[in-house]
């Protein structure tokens, strides 16, 4: 994989968090990099991402071995034309658009099948722009290819290869399959959780009670309401069909649940929150996948100083190594006001012991 030149048109979040994690994996790798941002260009030439800059979609391009799309959707459809006319004849077309097939019917409409295969890393933030960009965002990532029918097999291989090298979990679907699947998974929980937030905003009491105590449960499936309205805006246009029909679904779920409680359902209410618990806990055991279990304990301390640096030198003193610590401020199902997280299950069950034996009372998160 040495020696590769890699282009970027766009250099925001993503596209930059994969110029990182390219430079990561081999720093022989040239980067040539535009973006409209151009604080975000002159940053990534400072730090050693982008080797060479460029203020517009140009003949520099004419070098890369592959070419990352990373503006958004409509701009990518639009650089196509300009594109088709400064790449060589070897190079890998790709994107990392969560929407796939406006991007495959424009690559069809310009005559470059053989030469696009459509990616999406399945990784985000609430935060943008390159400024937040880092290498870890794609570390045990799914990253989505969808490849053309034309593509060459040897080119898909390469390309597989080049995303495992940067820390991702590469996937290949059909484009059609792949939108239907993120509209299921990852743009329906944002329609729903941008409408849940809008509820409470419209239901909540001038002396916004509810805004002031909203935590576990709500905070937690509210947070991707942070993300950027234009981008879910552009998600929701592309995608719109999937979304649609799901929708449909999830409302009719919606009125099954609001008939059982109406009704006093007892078995249908046990029935519909059981099984959500059981196959939501089947991603988590599950061997392979994204969501893994985080070996958490809790525990209560007191509010006064140097609580917290007691329970830290204590464990230290026992040589174990705390991944995460957490202080909540809301309590609302956490069984402590201290989160601590460990690297496995060793260490976190020491840690309780430990914790127990000192006369703390951890309680081991499930």
């Amino acid at each position: 994989m040495s020696y590769l030149t890699c282009g970027f048109i766009g250099l925001g979040l993503i596209g930059g968090s994969i110029a990182r994690a390219l430079k990561q994996y081999d720093n022989t790798i040239k980067i040539i990099a535009f973006d409209i941002q151009k604080d975000s260009l002159l940053l990534a030439r400072q730090e050693g991402i982008a080797d060479e800059i460029t203020e517009a979609v140009d003949g520099t391009f004419s070098q890369c071995d592959y070419l990352f799309l990373c503006a958004p959707v409509q701009k990518n459809d639009n650089n196509l034309s300009i594109v088709k006319e400064i790449i060589k004849p070897d190079c890998l077309l790709t994107d990392v658009g969560s929407v796939k097939a406006s991007i495959h019917e424009a690559v069809q409409a310009a005559g470059l099948e053989e030469q696009f295969i459509g990616g999406h890393p399945m990784a985000g933030s609430e935060r943008t722009g390159f400024v937040n960009s880092k290498a870890a965002l794609l570390e045990n990532a799914y990253y989505i290819l969808t490849p053309t029918a034309s593509v060459p097999a040897p080119k898909l291989e390469a390309y597989r290869s080049l995303v495992s090298a940067m820390g991702a979990i590469p996937l290949i679907l059909d484009y059609r399959k792949h939108d239907y699947v993120t509209g299921a998974i990852s743009h329906l929980p944002h329609v729903i959780a941008a409408s849940l937030v809008n509820l409470i905003h419209d239901h909540d009491s001038q002396d916004g009670i509810m805004k002031m105590i909203a935590a576990g449960g709500f905070k937690d499936i509210t947070r991707i309401a942070s993300s950027s309205a234009a981008m879910w805006q552009q998600i929701c246009l592309t995608n719109g069909e999937n979304i649609s029909s799901l929708l449909s679904d999830y409302i009719k779920a919606l009125t099954d649940f609001r008939s059982s409680i109406d009704n006093g359902d007892k078995a249908a209410l046990y029935e519909a929150f059981d099984s959500a618990r059981i196959y939501r806990s089947s991603f988590i055991n599950a061997s392979s996948g994204p969501i893994k279990r985080a070996y958490r304990i809790y525990v209560d301390i007191a509010d006064r100083t140097g609580s917290l640096s007691q329970v830290i030198s204590l464990l230290a003193g026992h040589e174990l190594s705390i991944k995460n610590v957490g202080i909540t401020h809301n309590r609302e199902s956490e069984d402590g006001v201290l989160t601590l997280e460990f690297y496995d299950e060793t260490a976190m069950t020491k840690a309780a012991v430990t914790l127990r034996n000192s006369g703390f009372s951890p309680t081991i998160c499930s």
